[in-house]
Parts: structure tokens; sequence; C-alpha cells
């Protein structure tokens, strides 16, 4: 099943749980009312059954006054052994069924919401860049009047307001021109899901044999991850982040505070560090960064750390010394520890578009990024800058942040993402 397919069934799931829900509540005001007639039924019931509760002879004239009462004491003796003990036992039926129910709806619950969490996070998390992109469109959308070439003009234009990227803009435009033909599409809404499904097609395809899960060293070894991007980005965040998260997984963790030249930079990680219960490696200020990695590998390595992250600085990405010096620290880190780093993930700021994309080029030529970590998707980011990185840069995204909290960053799922941008505007 494609990307584009997947997300038609989560939008036809949504649509079809919304309209159970409705049906729900109209059964419960059904059974309501019904109960109400019940108990109504039940009254008439007792008041008639008391009249033939009366000693059948008596009313007949076939005994006498003492009799009589001897016939009522029996009956009355009748009513309290037996009726009583079924009530119990139904009662004590009721309740265990109840009880049941109760634990088959937690159990349900909980199973719904393991379910549903990511995608409820992806979807309040890009609430913002939702609308800014269904706004962009349905603003092209709204000039529509035919399939000629104003049209593609105003749709490149429009993918590349939405941060998509030039290239994939005329991509798209281009592998439009047939497939709208074909489509026959004419109608605003016909287009626009050709579109969509055409943009999401293409992102599916360019990801090919992309790895989008963490790689750790083998078992009792230490994984190495470094952090590079400019300051700003929520480079020592993200750090402080998934620190939180992998020391609560179980794994051992260590921080290395290697932005020794940024005012703050270590003390902030070092509040991360004791926010999560782990501890950070610190040199002085303006020491030498590649020592302050030195002497942070020796500690993971020989007290068995399972993960060390390493903050760096950030400096102008075009700056030739802070290329040279993550080369340092390569070379200090592979001296140690061969197969490291494992992973060298860029941190971007999803807000700054077409300029987070260029920050992707020019540390990827220079430093073997081998993932992507966008930060503020909850912000004004457009979410085109998802397609154009996948599209020109080939580098996986992986993790993807939507707030200031730990559990605000989360592993990057294509499908939630897809789903959590386009919702609103392709029709089940």
């Amino acid at each position: 099943m494609g990307l584009f397919d997947i997300f038609r069934k989560k939008k036809n799931e949504t649509v079809e749980q919304e309209s159970a829900s409705e049906s729900t509540e109209i059964l419960s005001e059904s059974e309501s009312n019904s109960d109400a007639s019940e108990d109504e039924q039940s009254t008439v019931v007792s008041e008639n059954t008391s009249a033939v509760t009366q000693p059948m002879m008596e009313q007949v004239g076939l005994v006498n006054e003492d009799e009589a009462k001897i016939w009522q004491e029996a009956l009355d003796k009748q009513k309290i052994s037996t009726p009583q003990l079924t009530e119990t036992e139904t009662e004590t039926e009721t309740e265990t069924e109840t009880e049941t129910e109760t634990e088959t709806e937690t159990e349900t619950e909980t199973e719904t919401e393991t379910e549903t969490t990511e995608q409820q996070i992806y979807d309040a998390g890009l609430k913002k860049s939702r609308t800014g992109f269904a706004d962009r469109f349905n603003r092209f959308l709204a000039n529509f009047r035919s399939v000629d070439e104003n049209f593609f003009e105003d749709l490149e234009e429009t993918l590349v307001g939405a941060d998509v990227g030039f290239d994939m803009a005329i991509k798209i435009s281009d592998e439009l021109r047939e497939e709208v033909k074909l489509k026959n599409a004419k109608r605003k809404e016909d287009v626009r899901d050709v579109i969509i499904k055409k943009m999401v097609d293409l992102y599916e395809a360019d990801g090919i044999n992309e790895d989008a899960t963490m790689n750790f060293a083998p078992k009792g070894q230490t994984t190495v991850i470094l952090f590079v991007g400019v300051n700003g980005v929520g480079k020592t965040t993200t750090i402080g982040k998934l620190a939180s998260k992998y020391q609560k997984a179980g794994k051992s963790v260590l921080l290395a505070a290697a932005d020794t030249f940024r005012a703050g930079a270590t003390k902030q990680l070092q509040e991360w560090g004791e926010r999560a219960h782990v501890p950070v490696v610190a040199g002085k200020e303006k020491a030498d960064p590649a020592s302050v990695v030195f002497a942070a590998v020796e500690k993971a390595r020989d007290e068995n750390y399972d993960v060390l992250f390493v903050d760096t600085a950030g400096r102008l990405q075009n700056n030739v010394n802070l290329m040279q010096e993550l080369e340092k620290m390569k070379r200090i880190i592979q001296r140690e520890i061969p197969e490291a780093p494992h992973e060298v993930l860029l941190v971007l700021d999803a807000t700054t578009g077409q300029n987070a994309l260029q920050q992707a080029k020019l540390f990827k030529n220079s430093s073997d990024v081998s993932g992507i970590v966008l930060t503020k998707m909850d912000g004004t980011a457009k979410g085109g800058i998802v397609f154009a990185i996948r599209n020109e840069m080939h580098l996986p995204v992986k993790w993807i942040g939507f707030g200031e909290k730990a559990s605000d960053l989360r592993e990057f799922k294509p499908e939630e993402f897809v789903y959590g941008l386009f919702k609103e505007l392709v029709e089940s």
C-alpha cells in the first residue's frame, strides 16, 4: 500500500469513527428512553401482582377469615425466601457483568489511546503548518479556471512558497501536465487531489532505500552520536530531549559539552543533564572542543555507557574553521572507537524554510550527515521543507520536534506527517 493510499485510509477511518460516535450518542438516548418505559411497565406489573397475592380461596369465599390468615402467612414466607434470593443472585450477576464490561471498556480505551496517540500528536503539532499549507492551496485554487500554462506557473509559485523547493516544484509541475489530462480533472477538487497525490507519490519514490532508523553500536559497545547545526536551531535542546528519552528507555547516557565558544551553551546542556539525570562532560570556557570530546569518549568507553551525545559549536555554516573543527572531533572519536560516530545528526529549524535547505547542503558536504532533526514544526513552518530535503538531499528526517517538552520530540513517521499536513485538503 502506497503512502497516499495509507493517507486516504486514515482519512476514511477518521470519518467512520466520527459517524460511529454520533450513532452511539443517538443509540444511548434511545436506550435511556427505553429504560424509562420499562420502569413504568414494571410499576404497573407490581401493582397488579399485589392483588394476585391475596389468597384466591378468600376472594371466592371458600375459606373463613382465620384460614385466610394462615394462607396469607404461608404466601408471605414464600415471598421472603425465594424472590429475595433470586434478586440477590441477579444483583450479583449484574455486578459481575458490569465489572467485566468496565474491564473490557478500560482495555479497549487503553488500546485506542496507544493507537491514536502518535496521530494526535502529529495532528496537533502540524496544526499551524496545515493551516498555512491549506490557505496557500485554497488561494491558488480560487483562481483556477482551466488547466493551461498560467495554471502551471501559479502552481509552481504556490509550491515554492510552501517551501517544497524549486527543483521539486518544477518536477511536480512537469509530471502533472500529463496526469491532469489523463485523469480528466476539471473540477477544483479533482485538480487539488491530483496535485497532492503526485506530491506524496514523488516524496515516497525519493525515499526508497532510505534508512530513517537510528544506527547503534553492537550490544556492549558505546554508540556515539554527533550533533551539528548552526546556532539557534535548537541543537542543545534536542540533545537534552533525546538524552531524557533514552535514559527513560533504560540506556545509560553521557553528554559531551563540546560547544565551548557559545556563551551559556555548556550551562544549558548541564541543566538538561540534571533534568534527565544524565552526567555531562564539560571543559573550561573557550577550551579546545576536541579535548572535551576526547575526555567524554574515554569516559563513555571505560565506564561502558550505552550512548554518548556530543554537542558541537554552531557558528556560520560556511565557516571553514568550524568544518575543520568537526573533522578534528571525528578523528579523535574514531581513534578511540573506530566505527564511530554512528550517527551525525543535522539539526534544522523548520521555520527557516529554504535557508535550512542550504544549511543541509553545506553540512552534508563537510560532515557526513546521516540524518536530519527538524525542530519547531509547531511554529510557522510551511511543511514543504520535508519534501525538499528528501528530494534534493536524499537525507532521512529521523526526528521531528513539536514543542518544548522532551515528549514533544518524536520519531519521524512519514504516514503521520502526510496525514497531518494534508488531511483537511483531500476529501475522503
